[in-house]
């Protein structure tokens, strides 16, 4: 991979380029400049570059793409192909896309389990890439390994393995790669847990279970774990039924958890937006948007030395973005907040223009401007963010609704809507 510097950089830019070449070295990323739905850093955001600002149905759009098929997904891109999967003719699809807008291949992987809420459907989960192969999740359990071309490595399902999905909604999370695994977590009423299946075969490698028993709908989480480094080891975070947890990558080891998050013991805080990292900081939106809580990951740390700081706000399904030091946080109604992830110091706020609609994507941060996009496909462009003073640069409509997240690639915007997946250049 060539890291390209474009403009003078600061020492937090520079080591955070070192970082990003040590794990793709280890994770296996170095093909795909946005492996994951959350981008190539896990934070949602872009590698160093000018992207576009201002858009709408009639300029800016370098092509437009038509979806025969319903789904929720962010896409993920490999050897210039966006992957994204969809439920379609009654079938999970997985879609690739080259950089014209044509498809170039799609691949069947099961019969669809259409979704039961209105803003999701089958094909929640969004696909991940280790640089080689595409790994592809679907709520009928079905879980698919292929390549670049579209071919099916292997194929199994995990709920046929496992046990049937319990959950009252859609799933929503997404695979998770490591060096020599692919990590799916289960967390639901009943039996919960995370396997790791090995990347070249679909074989078990391990399996931990994170059954943690709390009340009702409390048990279900729609959120994706993340990977991080402490004391040298890759760790995976995940965080859902009112507990954060740290599992060794390499054999599953429960390292710590931390529960508290649910202190009036409320039956119905399922979560749905997922952790990040900031440093050594795990950022955990919950309560249904209505706190925030920074973890400290280190291992040796007593449980009463964990947390770091709570506020009393958060988001409910958009997952936070961290960007040069500093947290970013969107909350579902439109309300972006800055803060400082070491001492959880507020450094700004922003209220986006007032809607009835709410934001079901996560925000994207992509040379120097922040990306909101609304469930009705409007994007908003925050410019300043690195200051005290940040600017609405333009509102951007585009038609149909959306709750995938925004992509950011080689000066691209890519927007996926349910109707068409656009690309803004």
């Amino acid at each position: 991979m060539n890291l390209r510097l474009t403009r003078p950089c600061t020492l937090t830019q520079v080591c955070t380029a070192i970082l990003l070449v040590l794990c793709c070295h280890t994770l296996g990323h170095c093909e795909s400049s946005w492996p994951t739905w959350r981008g190539p850093n896990g934070n949602g955001t872009a590698l160093d570059g000018r992207y576009p600002t201002a858009w709408n149905e009639k300029s800016g759009i370098r092509w437009k793409l038509p979806l025969e098929g319903r789904g929720a997904s962010t896409p993920i891109e490999l050897n210039g192909l966006l992957i994204l999967t969809l439920g379609a003719n009654e079938e999970n699809v997985v879609l690739a896309v080259d950089r014209d807008g044509k498809i170039a291949w799609q691949q069947k992987v099961g019969k669809e389990k259409p979704g039961k809420h209105a803003k999701a459907s089958g094909a929640n989960s969004s696909a991940v890439t280790d640089g080689t192969r595409i790994f592809a999740y679907f709520k009928s359990g079905d879980l698919a390994c292929l390549d670049d071309a579209g071919k099916v490595l292997w194929k199994t399902n995990i709920q046929s393995r496992y046990g049937e999905d319990s959950l009252w909604w859609d799933l929503g999370t997404s695979p998770i790669v490591t060096d020599q695994c692919v990590i799916i977590t289960v967390m639901q009423t009943g039996p919960s847990f995370l396997v790791a299946l090995d990347k070249q075969t679909g074989q078990e490698v391990w399996k931990a279970d994170r059954w943690l028993d709390v009340r009702e709908e409390a048990n279900q989480s729609y959120t994706t774990p993340t990977m991080m480094q402490i004391d040298g080891v890759w760790v995976i975070v995940t965080l859902g039924a009112d507990h954060v947890t740290a599992h060794g990558a390499e054999n599953g080891k429960l390292l710590w958890k931390l529960g508290g998050f649910n202190p009036d013991n409320d039956g119905y805080f399922r979560s749905i937006a997922s952790p990040v990292v900031a440093g050594d900081i795990v950022l955990c939106p919950y309560a249904r948007g209505s706190t925030l809580t920074a973890v400290r990951s280190q291992v040796s740390l007593p449980d009463s030395e964990r947390v770091a700081w709570r506020a009393d706000f958060g988001s409910d399904v958009p997952t936070p973005t961290v960007y040069e030091g500093r947290a970013y946080l969107l909350s579902d109604k439109g309300v972006v907040t800055c803060m400082d992830p070491k001492s959880g110091a507020i450094l700004w706020k922003e209220s986006l223009p007032k809607s009835n609609k709410a934001y079901s994507s996560s925000p994207l941060i992509a040379g120097d401007h922040m990306y909101c996009t609304r469930e009705d496909s409007v994007t908003f462009v925050l410019g300043g963010i690195r200051g005290d003073a940040p600017k609405l640069v333009s509102q951007n409509d585009l038609d149909g609704f959306s709750v995938a997240s925004p992509v950011a690639i080689d000066g691209r915007i890519y927007l996926r809507t349910y109707e068409a997946l656009y690309c803004i250049e």
